[in-house]
């Protein structure tokens, strides 16, 4: 069982950048790939990208590439997302999520509650 918090959301402006977190209780966190998705207002929840149980792989949606980082600490059990050069199109609602690694939120195993992120033009 792993439960996932996200944190580090809030409201910048274009051009701007945050850092979300996502810290993750449960022994086996380690073993599973985190993603993270968002769902914008009326959209349907997409991927944005996903790291593997090491760290030592990561892939993006096109639209962050650049701009996006992922990373994970697995002795802090916590997986970071870096978003810099923010547009008012990535505005959302981010979720992390624990699984196998996949670009589909229905292979993941356990979700957080989401963070909001605002980006004002």
């Amino acid at each position: 069982q792993v439960q996932l918090v996200e944190s580090g959301g809030g409201l910048v402006q274009a051009g701007g950048s945050l850092r979300l977190s996502c810290a993750a209780s449960g022994r086996t966190f380690s073993s599973y790939a985190m993603g993270w998705f968002r769902q914008a207002p009326g959209k349907e929840r997409e991927f944005v990208g996903v790291i593997r149980w090491s760290g030592s792989r990561v892939a993006y949606q096109d639209s962050v590439k650049g701009r996006f980082t992922i990373s994970r600490d697995n002795a802090k059990n916590t997986v970071y997302l870096q978003m810099n050069s923010l547009k008012p199109e990535d505005t959302a609602v981010y979720y992390c999520a624990a699984g196998p690694w996949s670009s589909i939120d229905k292979d993941y195993d356990y979700w957080g509650q989401g963070t909001q992120v605002t980006v004002s033009s």
